[in-house]
This record gives C-alpha cells, structure tokens and sequence, in this order.
C-alpha cells in the first residue's frame, strides 16, 4: 500500500482535517493507495497558493519556464517503472499501456516547453489616424485540470503543461481511483524546480468531489477549468462552470465509430481495429466502440479480427506482461455482461469471447448488431465491441452519425478520395484515415463534438484555450475628438 500526501503551496500535506481515503486494487480489492481526503477548505488553500504564485510565474521569461517543463519531461520519464506499478496496482493497467502513457506524457511537456515561445499576437489595421492595435495573449490565472483514471498519465499531464507552458498556474485534482499515479506526476514537477504554488495536488474522497470541485470553481482567482471524464460528470462541471461564469475545456465519452469501405486493406483494417478496440482493455475515450464494416468484406474481416481477439494475452498486470489487464472495477463486468445479454437476446452473434465473472474481461466481439441493441448506442468502456454490417457509403456515415457522441472516428478504404469525402461527412472531432480511432499527439487539436464535449486541448488550439486574448491600442499621433 503506498500513502500520498496533497502539495499546497510547495508542502506536502493531508487533509486539514486528518480525513483519508482508501483506493483498493480491483482485481483483489487489496487497499492499494490511502490518500488525503480534502476539504472545501482545503481545495480554497490549493487555488490561493496558485494564486500567490501566479504573478512570478506569469512575468518568468519563457526560456526558463521551457528550461523547467523539458527537466520535468526527464523526471517524469525517470519514474517509468513507479508509473507502471502504481497503474497495474491502482487501475490494474498492462505495463505497455502505462509505458505508453509514460512516454506519451514525457512528450506532451516537452510539446508544452516549446510552446512557450509561440504564444502569439497580431497587429490590426486601426480606422483611427495613428493608432497602433494590437491583440496580444496573456496568461490567464488559476487554471484547474481535473483528469481521469483510464490514461492517468497522459490525461494528467495535458491537463496542466499547456497552462503552465502559457504562464498560468495550476491545480491539478487527482481522480480518486489513481491518487497515487497522479501523485507521480506531481512528484515529477516538484524534482524539476518549479517555484512552490506553481503547481498544487488535491486529492478528494469520491463523495466530497462536487464540493471540493465547486469550492474552487467559486474562487474569484481561478480563471480556467478543464475536465476529462464521462459526459454524466461533465454536465455537472458545465453547469458549475456556467454558474460562476468559468471557460471550461470538456473532453468526455465517446463512441468511436471505424468504418471498413468495401475497398479497405483487411489486414491492416484489422491491425488498426485491434489496437483501437483492446489496447488498455477498450478503456480510452477513443477506444474503438463500433466496427461498422461493409458487407462485401465483413466475413473476412470478423473472421481474422476474431482469430487475433482471441489471441489476445489476459491477466493480472502485476504478475507479468499482458495485453488485456483488469478493467477498473467490478460494477463495468456487471453492465457489460447486461449489455451482451441484452445483445444476445435481441439477435447478435457472439463470435469470441463472452460474459465475465472477474474484471479479467476476455475480447469479446458481438456481431450482426442491430439499433434495437443496448451496446449500439450505449459506450462500453471495455473489451466489448459491436460489429455493424452495412451496404454502401451512405449506410456507413449515416450508421457512423446515428450516436449521440462525437470523439473519435476512423475511416479505412484504398480509394482516398472517397476514403477522405467520408471522413468529411463524420460527425467527430477527430477522424484517421487508414489509421486506428485511438492515436493522440500533444501538438493537435484535441476534442470533440456532440455529447462528446467540447473545446480543445493540444497546440495553439491550447494556447487559445488557457490564455486571455487582449485588445490593446497605443495612439501615436494626436487624435481628433468630436467634442
């Protein structure tokens, strides 16, 4: 079991009132992390130390702030095997997935340090006689960065090294299923060198989050909120947000939709649909949900997709290498195994895999799924995914578009022309061509569309994000008045 304290202010602490939490292992339900449990207090201490600290941060050259992100990206990378025990230990994650998340991360900060120097303004024509307009970005202020458990590190880390790389400070809230993970994260930041308050870590028990949340969203300080998580959840930090008047960053659940045209590539449609589907046991948010494939080929392709589901390695990360790991908890097998029951009795195939009686879920693949089927529309969130047969392009996008999410999407098809004139009708904020639904670069735009959120991370659309845009004039000649 590992103890982790918050950081307030460059401190270590607990909760001011002793409280803790325990997260237990999901596989074993072994008490993997204890962790503070905040108050509202608490969390109103962690906004005022960023704030205090804002006012240096925002005025640091931007060569030293680099100079800062690129150490934290070392450190971060240095804590590689610590990552991957507190992952398999706390979410029961595979070693690729939490080394992959590692180096995801390490490469976001370093995304982030260049930044520093490519926040930008422009000069714009004035009709008044002499007046030089500019408009200029300037940090922000507090930003809060609220991140999930499935890619923690990741997803921990976008949440603040844009804002830091912009000159804000920030309050990082860790998930209660990872406080130890998101602590590492932290951990990192604090063997790079930032100045105490620059960065803040509040960890909360899970029935104190809407307070804790709304207790720092209220704070006339903190100017910026992101959250990654479900769309449930993310309505309520919206409405939060909205009430305090607060620009909110959402990125939340999503229902990736790969499309296999009557031309794909079948090995490599399958390759993609693979890694999309299973990787980190479907949990990401752009984890490949629907396989909607052309009937021309789609017994080729469900056969060979099946032959590799099923070869899948399964078990307990923390007793060697696996493929599919355990998924978070217990209450996911149990809304699976509805959902492939309901499936089941309205008419799908089950072509490999199954029902599960542990969060050691197998690859599983539904077929011949109708709308009439829960797992259709609903997310899964785990290695259960639905296969749609369609006939034609338009039966495809208007199958792909039929869902009230909008995240992820993939289109596979040798004709790029046609491949592409598809991707364009995809209702999603991001779409890959003859690539797989699951891929993320910290220098893109980030987010999605519908029930899947919205505004973006990554890249200038992150700058644009977590910066204030300023008009700003300077009269040089003298200006006529009309009285």
């Amino acid at each position: 079991m590992t103890d982790i304290q918050m950081l307030i202010g460059g401190a270590g602490c607990g909760a001011s009132n002793g409280a803790t939490f325990e997260r237990r292992n999901p596989l074993d339900q072994s008490v993997a992390t204890r962790a503070p449990a905040a108050t509202a207090a608490d969390a109103v201490a962690a906004v005022d130390a960023a704030a205090k600290a804002f006012p240096a941060w925002a005025a640091m050259g931007p060569g030293e702030r680099r100079g800062l992100l690129l150490k934290a990206s070392e450190a971060l990378e240095a804590k590689g095997a610590a990552f991957v025990a507190a992952m398999a230990t706390e979410t029961g994650a595979s070693d690729i997935w939490a080394g992959f998340n590692v180096h995801l991360a390490a490469g976001m900060l370093r995304e982030a340090a260049a930044l520093t120097t490519q926040i930008q303004g422009s000069i714009i024509p004035s009709d008044v006689p002499g007046n030089l307009a500019m408009a200029i970005r300037q940090p922000a202020g507090v930003v809060l960065g609220i991140a999930p458990w499935n890619a923690p590190v990741i997803l921990g880390v976008r949440a603040i090294a844009t804002p830091l790389a912009c000159g804000n400070t920030v309050v990082l809230k860790g998930s209660e299923l990872c406080p130890a993970t998101h602590g590492l994260i932290i951990e990192s930041l604090q063997d790079a060198g930032l100045p105490p308050g620059v960065v803040n870590f509040v960890t909360n028990a899970p029935a104190d989050a809407a307070a804790v949340v709304e207790a720092m969203v209220a704070h006339p300080a903190l100017r910026r909120v992101n959250f990654t998580g479900s769309t449930q959840v993310g309505k309520l930090i919206a409405q939060t947000c909205a009430k305090y008047l607060k620009p909110v960053v959402l990125e939340l659940g999503g229902k990736a939709p790969m499309l296999i045209l009557d031309d794909a590539d079948v090995d490599a449609a399958v390759a993609a649909a693979a890694f999309g589907a299973f990787a980190n046991s479907g949990q990401i948010c752009m984890s490949t949900e629907r396989l909607v494939i052309d009937e021309a080929v789609a017994d080729e392709f469900v056969a060979k997709l099946a032959d590799k589901a099923r070869s899948l390695p399964l078990g307990d990360p923390r007793h060697g290498p696996v493929v599919l790991g355990s998924v978070v908890d217990i209450s996911t097998v149990q809304r699976c195994n509805a959902l492939i029951d309901d499936a089941l009795a309205k008419g799908a195939t089950l072509v490999c895999g199954g029902t599960a009686d542990s969060t050691l879920m197998p690859a599983t693949l539904l077929d011949h799924v109708t709308p009439a089927m829960r797992i259709y529309r609903e997310e899964s969130f785990a290695p259960v995914k639905a296969i749609v047969r369609v006939r034609g392009v338009e039966q495809a996008v208007a199958t792909a578009n039929d869902n009230e999410f909008g995240l992820a999407s993939a289109v596979f098809g040798r004709d790029i022309a046609r491949a592409w004139q598809v991707a364009s009708r995809i209702e999603a904020g991001i779409t890959h061509i003859n690539g797989p639904t699951v891929h993320d670069e910290a220098q893109m735009p980030f987010g999605g569309v519908k029930a899947s959120g919205y505004g973006r991370f990554g890249g200038q659309a992150g700058v644009d994000a977590f910066t204030e845009l300023r008009w700003i004039t300077l009269q040089t000649t003298p200006r006529h008045y009309p009285f």
